[in-house]
């Protein structure tokens, strides 16, 4: 038995439920705008990049593009997001956010940072940054494992 393997297997054992349970807290805490976990999602791609065609969003989330669709969809509904042409590709058009839906995730957002600053208060600032550093390259090398 490979002990680095058995410390990454623990890890990820904190992962796996982690990953339920936030979504679980972020259902609850969207909802009332309307949103999943995966709509409140593809606004975040949208709010941190900009305006992006549904298969550059898929791309950025591991999703299959029809589920992106679906948010877009949803979300162009609620008046959260808007359509524009493509100069590049008349059928793969751009999304964005409305004011309404970037005001809306910028509130939800600040409310989501406020709940975070509270949580693994036995963790230092450093702490916290290198958890952060493994877990990227662990999300890395997974993914990397996932697509060959």
């Amino acid at each position: 038995m490979s002990v680095r393997g058995q410390a990454i297997y623990e890890l990820l054992r904190h992962v796996r439920p982690m990953v339920l349970n936030s979504a679980r807290v972020v259902t609850a805490q969207v909802g009332e705008l309307g949103w999943t976990v995966g709509s409140r999602a593809v606004v975040e791609v949208l709010a941190e990049g900009g305006p992006a065609t549904v298969p550059q969003v898929a791309d950025r989330l591991f999703l299959a593009r029809q589920n992106v669709q679906r948010h877009v969809d949803e979300l162009v509904r609620l008046g959260h997001a808007r359509t524009k042409p493509n100069p590049a590709h008349r059928r793969s058009v751009f999304v964005q956010l409305t004011s309404e839906g970037r005001d809306t995730f910028d509130r939800a957002h600040a409310r989501e940072l406020e709940v975070l600053a509270s949580l693994a208060s036995t963790c230092s600032d450093q702490e916290l940054a290198i958890a952060s550093r493994v877990l990227a390259a662990l999300d890395r090398d997974i993914h990397a494992h996932a697509t060959r």
